[in-house]
């Protein structure tokens, strides 16, 4: 018998469309009133627009969203959800904006990978590192986690991973492996946090509790998850590397091996461009990072900054003659890394087309998902509080497949699952922790993770043989967020 094939994510995101317009035919159209709430963070008064909780109604006009086979006049239809979710949003994000993010971040990078000093740094990391390099990854673990939770380090992981992915191969290791100790570390430290800006101190801000509070609880979370995602990483590399047939991602990685059989190990020393190019990738991430924490720089500037980096050190390539790089190889390298990444670009379009067949994320107009974010919400308040507690957390790690966005996600799901915390007894800081804990930890698998399906295309590894490693993983920190959503329910966390 043939070997059934798995499908592929477009083939995936395809048949959920297919769903949601079925859903849009049977489910009644919901709406919700909105309001602005405020509320400070590091000593800004920040707004939100959120929806009133107690105002959701069915829609009289609309009773059912009815989308259509095919849309005209700008309308929505079943076969406009790759064009009209590539076309949604703006620069600040959604659609649009990240497709953008990821097109140049990947120009960028083709820039530097061009220049040809990613295989001279991997190679001096290598000859220096022989014998202790398993020490690194617990060290890119730790660091890329502490990104995560301090400044809610998400979508510039596609452009480490792209720096990464080769070392660790090139190491002995795999293309897993450098997901993990990049974005899966960040996203460990995203969902663990304490003060992630673009998750916590928003969901804290809507449900009316003091931002920041809850520190030490969270600390003590985001130790013991970034300790248990570091030992599992350093065993699934080591039983790799003594068994290349165990790894997950064997078939992709065969295009590094073959680019790194022939680039050769060299061992010398790294010249004066190549320090230069790399001193110029430092400063950059140290702007990156600056920006993030003290300018509230999000995807537009981060965009930029990345930019600025393949530009420049484009340039240092060509003054000095670095592997005979000339003007016309700027382009071709930018060209090249962009393209790399197009096809994850094209699958953030299509998740977002699964939103506006089902009505748009808009509280404020009716929609299929703000029924379901009623109807599920409503659910909860009818249980003891533990159980409260935890179905909560189950419901926002469900509702993360629709919407991935942090930010985005709190302004919808933090004004009804606050005051449903009250009417089941459990504190407003036990919604806050179920609302992290489900928005970061599903990133880590949803195909609609725009984040994710980057880091997957910079490693040529399909969704499916991704899904297949990270399953069992999934489960173990679903488990153990399980644990703390009860603990904290018995401790009564504020």
């Amino acid at each position: 018998m043939k070997k059934i094939q798995a499908p592929d994510t477009y083939v995936i995101i395809f048949f959920v469309v297919l769903l949601a317009f079925g859903l849009s035919w049977i489910v009644p159209c919901g709406q919700f009133e909105t309001r602005t709430v405020h509320y400070e963070h590091q000593g800004k008064i920040t707004e939100k627009t959120v929806l009133d909780p107690n105002s959701f109604s069915y829609s009289e006009k609309e009773k059912y969203a009815r989308t259509p086979i095919f849309g005209e006049g700008g309308q929505p239809g079943f076969f406009n959800y790759v064009f009209d979710g590539i076309t949604s949003g703006d620069k600040w994000g959604s659609a649009v904006g990240v497709i953008a993010f990821i097109l140049v971040i990947g120009g960028a990078f083709g820039i530097i990978l061009r220049t040809g000093v990613i295989d001279t740094g991997i190679n001096a990391m290598i000859l220096k590192t022989r014998g202790k390099d398993i020490l690194l990854l617990p060290m890119m673990f730790l660091l890329f986690s502490l990104g995560g939770a301090v400044f809610g380090m998400g979508e510039e992981a596609i452009a480490f991973s792209m720096v990464l992915v080769p070392m660790v191969i090139a190491i002995g290791y795999d293309a897993i492996t450098g997901i993990m100790i990049t974005f899966v570390a960040t996203q460990i430290g995203f969902a663990a946090s304490w003060m992630n800006p673009f998750s916590v101190a928003i969901a804290q801000g809507i449900a009316e509790v003091p931002v920041m509070s809850g520190a030490v609880f969270r600390i003590v979370m985001w130790l013991i998850f970034t300790l248990i995602g570091m030992i599992y990483t350093v065993i699934y590399a080591k039983g790799v590397k003594a068994n290349p047939g165990k790894s997950f991602s064997k078939e992709s990685d065969e295009f590094f091996l073959r680019n790194q059989k022939e680039t050769g190990l060299k061992d010398h020393k790294m010249m004066f461009p190549d320090k230069l190019i790399l001193l110029t990738i430092f400063i950059s991430i140290c702007w990156t990072i600056y920006g993030v924490m003290f300018k509230g720089y999000y995807i537009p500037e981060i965009a930029s900054q990345f930019f600025v980096m393949g530009l420049v050190s484009g340039m240092i390539a060509v003054v000095f003659r670095l592997n005979g790089m000339r003007i016309n190889d700027i382009a071709e390298g930018f060209r090249q890394g962009a393209g790399d990444l197009l096809g994850a670009a094209l699958i953030v379009g299509m998740a977002k087309g699964i939103i506006i067949i089902l009505g748009g994320d808009d509280p404020a107009v009716p929609s299929v998902l703000n029924t379901i974010l009623y109807k599920m919400g409503s659910v909860v308040a009818h249980f003891p509080a533990v159980v409260s507690g935890w179905l909560m957390y189950v419901f926002q790690s469900i509702f993360n497949f629709f919407v991935v966005s942090g930010s985005g996600q709190a302004a919808l799901t933090m004004p009804l699952m606050a005051p449903l915390a009250d009417m089941a007894g459990l504190e407003r800081q036990i919604a806050v922790l179920a609302f992290q804990l489900g928005d970061g930890f599903t990133n880590l698998i949803v195909p609609t993770s725009a984040s994710l399906m980057g880091c997957l295309a910079v490693a040529r590894l399909d969704w499916v043989k991704w899904a297949k490693f990270q399953w069992k993983f999934q489960i173990m920190l679903f488990g153990i967020g399980s644990f703390f959503i009860i603990s904290a329910v018995l401790l009564g966390l504020k």
